[in-house]
C-alpha cells in the first residue's frame, strides 16, 4: 500500500495533502528500530502493524478503527450539534478525517444526551455499529443513575415486570436492576429507546437526577480512564463485545 494511501486512509488529509506531507519530509516511518524519514509518497509498505509519525505525532496503522471515550457531561453525540460542543471534538482530527468522504471519520456507536457521562463507543465499521445498537442482538448496557426520591422494593419490582412508556403500547423491562443505596440505581437495559433509562424511573414515581453508563456488553468503564479521554480498543475487546474475532489492525 502507497504510503499517501495509508496516510489518506488514517485521515491525515485529502490524498494531495497526504501527498505533500510525504514530499515536505514531515512523516517517518518505523522500520526496524528506526524512524526513517520519507520524501516518496508511492512508497510501499505492508500496512498492518505499520507505525509512523506524522509531523511528530505518533500513529499505528489501524484497518478500522474501534474506541471507547469517558463521554463528560455537557457534550451532545452528533456531529453537528445544537447547543453544546460535540463528542467529535474531544478525539484527534485524524480519527474525525479518516476514509474520506460524506461518512469520514469514526461514529458513535448509539448515542447518550448531554448530560449523561461514561462509556461510549465509537467505531467506522458499520457492521460493528449495527451489531452493538440492533435491538435484535440485546446487548446490555448497565447504568448507574442518581435519583431525587428515595427507592423502594415496589420501583424496582416494576421496573423488572415493565412499564408503559408514552411512545409504545409494550412494556419495556430492566434486564436487572438494584438500588445500590438509597438514592443510586444500578438499571441494565437491552433495548436503546429514546430517554429510556430516565423515562423508566419516571414511570416509577421517580426522576432521574444524574446518569452514567458503566459498560456495554462484557466492556466496562475502567477507572483510568478520565473523563473527555479515550483510548483504541484492544482485538480481545472487540472479540468479546462482537463474540466473534474482528481484527483491529
Amino acid at each position: 500500500m502507497q504510503l499517501q494511501d495509508i496516510l489518506f486512509s488514517q485521515g491525515f488529509g485529502t490524498r494531495r495533502v497526504c501527498c505533500g506531507l510525504v514530499q515536505q519530509g514531515l512523516v517517518q516511518v518505523q522500520v526496524g528500530e528506526q524512524l526513517v524519514a520519507m520524501d516518496d509518497p508511492a512508497h510501499a509498505f505492508d500496512p498492518i502493524g505499520l507505525t509512523f509519525t506524522v509531523q511528530g505525532e505518533t500513529w499505528v496503522y489501524q484497518a478500522q478503527a474501534y474506541l471507547m471515550l469517558n463521554k463528560p457531561a455537557g457534550f451532545e453525540c452528533s456531529q453537528k450539534p445544537s447547543t453544546y460542543p460535540s463528542i467529535y471534538t474531544l478525539l484527534p482530527g485524524p480519527l474525525r478525517m479518516r476514509g474520506g468522504g460524506a461518512a469520514a471519520g469514526v461514529q458513535a456507536v448509539g448515542r447518550l444526551d448531554q448530560d449523561t457521562t461514561g462509556l461510549l463507543l465509537l467505531s467506522d465499521d458499520g457492521k460493528f455499529i449495527h451489531r452493538m445498537t440492533s435491538p435484535r442482538h440485546h446487548v446490555p448496557k448497565v447504568y448507574l443513575a442518581q435519583v431525587k426520591h428515595p427507592l423502594d422494593a415496589t420501583q424496582l419490582d416494576r421496573l423488572l415486570a415493565g412499564v408503559v412508556l408514552d411512545d409504545d403500547p409494550k412494556p419495556v423491562r430492566a434486564a436487572a436492576c438494584r438500588a445500590v443505596d438509597e438514592h443510586t440505581l444500578e438499571l441494565t437495559l437491552t433495548e436503546g429507546k429514546y430517554h429510556q433509562v430516565k423515562r423508566m424511573v419516571a414511570a416509577v414515581s421517580n426522576r432521574v437526577e444524574t446518569l452514567h453508563r458503566l459498560s456495554i456488553g462484557a466492556l466496562a468503564l475502567p477507572e483510568s480512564l478520565l473523563p473527555g479521554h479515550w483510548r483504541w480498543l484492544s482485538e480481545a475487546e472487540v472479540s468479546d463485545l462482537t463474540g466473534k474475532v474482528v481484527k483491529p489492525v
